[in-house]
């Protein structure tokens, strides 16, 4: 019998995925939906598309081979969701959403399931959106186990997607004594990045990066993207450019990095280099967004097929039902296809669960470009209840109030 490999999560991937949340387009898979669970073992689910000496996918594999001999191991099944949700990260395809939630399908309507499966269960969750289950999935896992690292980080993220920074913080205090202590720092510079202290964020950040503690690549590269997020909302953006490209530098595939990254070129109108960063990148459907975005700045010809891509990919998710991609398809109605009263109806249906700067500055946009700006009021209401400092939304919102 193969050595099944131990991919139990870590607080460092944890807060690479959910303390840089919700970008993740799930245009490709409805929400928490029922997973198929093959009748036999001889029945393909899927073909996957790494290589067969990639060490991620080899383990994924032989905890699956495991999971199969023995679905109601727990500990086997955990493990499993855990690597495929790990591949979502890394690969953009939220197909490997559904195939985590197959692997800990026996205990999915349980209102008491094994601790680990609680909160793997809650990680799903809040990746449908469906974020009141989540968090009463992870409070009730602290409850039972306050030193539960990965509950609290998670914690930190949904309570952050939402603005509460109160319960934020409290969940970053918790988690502190438990972390290592660049991802400690880290997680209190997420909540003082958005509540009037960017520029202390900022530094204690970089302070954490050169003390290194025997951080590890993922360590560094979440705190660097975090990093260089900051920066860029600061206006900083020699300074952000340096820590994005560290962060790329240390060659680890991260969907959420490229896009961030993206971004931040397009806004200095330097789409040929999106092209370059995305080529061949066009399965995950933030990127493809990216890639469409940056074509329509270059006028490059690629624009009409990736439009079309995107187009047919939004349809079918609203065909099903999904409505976990308002943002990035608000993004798309407006930057591509011109339509700014859908986009505003779709940010600020994406606005009412998530309310993080991406979430705040599309509102701002569609409000803008249909010409609403009462639509903007509960973006600015944030802005000054949180004392957020982005530069961007800062412009933004002082030409919707010009509009009034």
């Amino acid at each position: 019998m193969p050595t099944v490999p131990h991919t139990a999560p870590t607080l460092s991937s944890l807060l690479r995925l959910i303390l840089l949340p919700a970008l993740w387009s799930a245009a490709s898979l409805p929400a928490c939906a029922v997973p198929h669970v093959p009748s036999a073992d001889s029945v393909v689910v899927e073909r996957l598309p790494a290589r067969a000496t990639d060490p991620r996918m080899r383990e994924l594999i032989e905890l699956r081979a495991a999971w199969r001999r023995d679905p109601a191991d727990a500990d086997v099944a955990v493990r499993l969701a855990q690597a495929y949700f790990d591949q979502a990260a890394a690969e953009g395809d939220p197909r490997y959403i559904g195939h985590a939630q197959a692997a800990i399908g026996r205990w999915w309507d349980q209102p008491d399931p094994p601790l680990s499966v609680r909160v793997m269960r809650a990680i799903l969750l809040q990746y449908g959106h469906r974020f009141a289950e989540a968090v009463a999935d992870l409070d009730a896992a602290v409850v039972q186990q306050p030193g539960l690292g990965e509950a609290w980080a998670w914690l930190a993220g949904i309570h952050m997607v939402q603005a509460d920074y109160t319960q934020a913080r409290r969940a970053c205090t918790a988690l502190a004594p438990l972390a290592p202590p660049l991802i400690a720092t880290g997680c209190v510079a997420y909540v003082d990045s958005v509540t009037g202290r960017a520029g202390p964020a900022a530094e204690a950040l970089r302070t954490a990066l050169r003390a290194g503690g025997g951080a590890s690549a993922a360590q560094r590269q979440w705190a660097l993207t975090r990093l260089a997020e900051i920066e860029e909302h600061r206006g900083a953006i020699a300074p952000a450019e340096a820590a994005y490209r560290e962060a790329l530098g240390l060659d680890r595939t991260d969907v959420y990095l490229l896009a961030a990254y993206a971004d931040f070129l397009l806004d200095q109108n330097r789409a040929p280099e999106v092209l370059v960063l995305l080529k061949d990148r066009a399965r995950a459907d933030v990127l493809l967004l990216r890639l469409a975005l940056a074509a329509k700045q270059a006028k490059d010809p690629a624009q009409a097929g990736w439009t079309a891509d995107l187009a047919a990919r939004f349809a079918a998710a609203q065909a099903r039902g999904d409505t976990t991609h308002q943002k990035e398809e608000a993004r798309f109605a407006l930057g591509m296809q011109g339509q700014a009263e859908r986009a505003l109806a779709l940010a600020q249906a994406n606005y009412a669960l998530q309310r993080e700067v991406a979430d705040a500055r599309i509102l701002l946009e569609a409000a803008l470009a249909a010409r609403q700006p009462a639509a903007a009021a509960p973006v600015l209401q944030w802005m000054a209840a949180s004392g957020v400092e982005g530069v961007t939304l800062q412009a933004l919102a002082a030409r919707i109030k010009a509009l009034r």
